[in-house]
């Protein structure tokens, strides 16, 4: 028998996150979805840009997570900017909540994807903002990183 190869099922990435914020921590969790948000996901019309996640009454909601109107849709269209659930256990809870009463630390949504068995995941990120000269030795380490790459290519 041979296992499956792992595919990448990613619906959307928050690409920016990376580059504003030192990511501490990933977690992995469900979304609560209504009917035709899931349809819109398939059609990959959703953005996690301005999107963030947070801790109310022992439940963490994803604020600002933009998934557009499903175009075969009904009568009864989703809200588009709506505040979704996320499906965690009580114990993760608990843990971030301290974590997230720290100055600074904030949840960000990193990754939307449906996994193997077709159910939409998100990855979330417990993370710190970058200062300005963070932001700036990241780049040139990348810039650093593509001079070695060039010179080891050209030698050989």
């Amino acid at each position: 028998m041979s296992k499956k190869t792992a595919q990448d099922h990613s619906i959307c990435r928050n690409r920016r996150a990376t580059h504003r914020f030192e990511i501490l921590e990933r977690i992995e969790c469900g979304i609560a979805l209504q009917g035709t948000e899931v349809k819109s996901l398939r059609e990959g019309a959703v953005s996690l840009e301005e999107a963030y996640a947070r801790i109310e009454r022992d439940e963490v909601w994803l604020i600002g997570c933009h998934i557009a109107p499903y175009t075969h849709g009904h009568s009864r269209i989703h809200d588009t900017l709506r505040r979704r659930k996320l499906l965690l256990h009580a114990r993760q809870i608990r843990k971030l909540k301290p974590m997230l009463d720290r100055r600074g630390l904030t949840l960000l949504p990193l990754r939307l994807y449906f996994n193997d068995r077709g159910i939409a995941k998100i990855v979330l990120a417990l993370a710190q903002g970058k200062k300005v000269a963070d932001k700036r030795q990241a780049l040139k380490q990348r810039e650093h990183q593509r001079e070695m790459e060039r010179a080891t290519r050209r030698r050989r």
